[in-house]
């Protein structure tokens, strides 16, 4: 089936029985589901879902078993790569997620939590700085040092093995970038613009400056739109459809205009959304057309450099280099090969392939967070195959996969490092330029 014949979930706001019934139940998909794999619990596979999904609507209730197990699923869409009959299971629960959040009433608390985070923190650079600056604050008082070691955060539980997870607040912050352009070194051959996400733009700085580097070591003039917002993918992943739309519109209309050769991300989870916003504004006059040509320029940053003759000018870098596929690049975007032809290109980089390098790390969006004894379970049968090659340097190519490596690293790695693919070509980059200074 072609592309554009398939059925377009994101316009609804439950799964239609059509696109249920895809499903054959085969059971291919058990294998590749990371809740599955773990509990062995047939309603936590993509199938046993897909079956809910279908009692909920031949007209059943939506019962606490039903939420509990829909918000179980990461939503890796590793179930997406298994499947022969082609279902676009990321998107049926994403539309379940969205049918819960228009009929089920949550508990007060959790709806301002809610509220405050999708509604008013995530779209605000102002909210996100205040956020940066208290976090900051909050680490280089010693009160983080003090909360840690005094025993609290046992008494928190999940909420206090999550702040285990919570990213360091970098300064300056990217944001301060916003409105600028970086020339391209030498003669210019691209004209790019940078989309910086919104947390990563406090907690991942210094990856989006490293961004901006190597895509200038490239040819291309970097332009960061100061109108752009965050791109909505937490809100669709949260069911909050409405919401993301109105995200999807901002920023085709920050971007789409520019005469830009290409949209770039570094954060794959946040590309699976953007390159989908033609689907998510399928139904909307006014911007149908636009969100389509947004979606032809979008890429992420490592499927555009490995799609280019890359700038050879790089320092020897002898590490050994392994490699976890975020799951929206991998099974969302099909990008698989680029990262790994990026690496290749660095001198004296030896890459290690790891087992299973495609399943699941457990970080998915903010669901470390909110399941975190499933996240941590995932990620400790994760770092087993991470040790297994030996690697001094652990890759990704999404900022949530990172924090989650990070937290690997801490609790059961041998003290590698973790870095995103884009660093690995600044650092190789900056290394050569240094040695022509001397």
């Amino acid at each position: 089936m072609a592309t554009s014949e398939l059925p377009l979930y994101r316009d609804l706001d439950k799964p239609l029985q059509r696109d249920l019934d895809r499903c054959v139940h085969c059971g291919l998909c058990l294998n590749s589901c990371p809740t599955y794999r773990e509990l062995g619990i047939e309603m936590d596979s993509p199938r046993g879902r897909i079956y809910q999904m279908n009692i909920v609507a031949g007209g059943a209730p939506i019962t606490p078993s039903y939420l509990e197990h829909i918000d179980l699923c990461l939503a890796c869409r590793g179930c997406e790569t298994a499947c022969p009959s082609g279902v676009q299971y990321g998107k049926l629960v994403e539309a379940a997620r969205a049918e819960i959040e228009n009929k089920v009433q949550r508990p007060f608390f959790t709806r301002l939590i809610r509220g405050a985070i999708f509604g008013k923190l995530l779209p605000s650079p102002g909210l996100l700085k205040f956020a940066g600056r208290l976090l900051h604050l909050y680490e280089k008082s010693g009160m983080a040092k003090l909360v840690r070691t005094s025993g609290i955060l046992k008494l928190m539980g999940s909420l206090g093995e999550a702040e285990k997870l919570a990213p360091p607040a970098e300064f300056p912050s990217f944001f301060e970038s916003y409105g600028k352009v970086f020339p391209a070194e030498g003669a210019r051959k691209f004209k790019v613009a940078f989309l910086g996400g919104c947390i990563a733009n406090i907690s991942f700085a210094r990856l989006n400056d490293a961004t901006v580097r190597v895509l200038q070591k490239n040819g291309c003039e970097v332009h960061i739109p100061k109108e752009q917002t965050c791109c909505g993918a937490l809100h669709l992943h949260a069911g909050i459809r409405t919401d993301a739309r109105r995200l999807a519109r901002r920023n085709i209309d920050a971007l789409v205009d520019g005469g830009y050769d290409a949209i770039l991300t570094n954060a794959a989870g946040c590309g699976s959304t953007l390159k989908e916003y033609d689907e998510l504004l399928h139904e909307e006059t006014a911007y149908a057309a636009r969100a389509r040509k947004f979606v032809s320029l979008m890429k992420d940053v490592n499927e555009f450099l490995a799609g280019l003759d890359l700038n050879p000018h790089m320092g020897e870098m002898k590490i050994a280099v392994t490699y976890q596929d975020s799951c929206h690049l991998a099974h969302g975007q099909k990008v698989r090969s680029a990262p790994r032809k990026l690496f290749r290109s660095v001198p004296g980089l030896e890459f290690r392939e790891m087992p299973l390098s495609d399943l699941c790390c457990g970080s998915a969006g903010i669901y470390n967070v909110v399941h975190n004894d499933m996240a941590m379970a995932l990620l400790d049968k994760k770092m087993e195959n991470v040790n297994s090659t030996g690697a001094e340097v652990i890759c990704s190519a999404n900022p949530g996969c990172l924090l989650q490596l990070r937290a690997g690293v801490k609790f059961h790695g041998n003290g590698q490092r973790v870095m995103h693919v884009i660093e690995v070509l600044d650092e190789a980059y900056r290394s050569a330029d240094s040695k022509s200074l001397n």
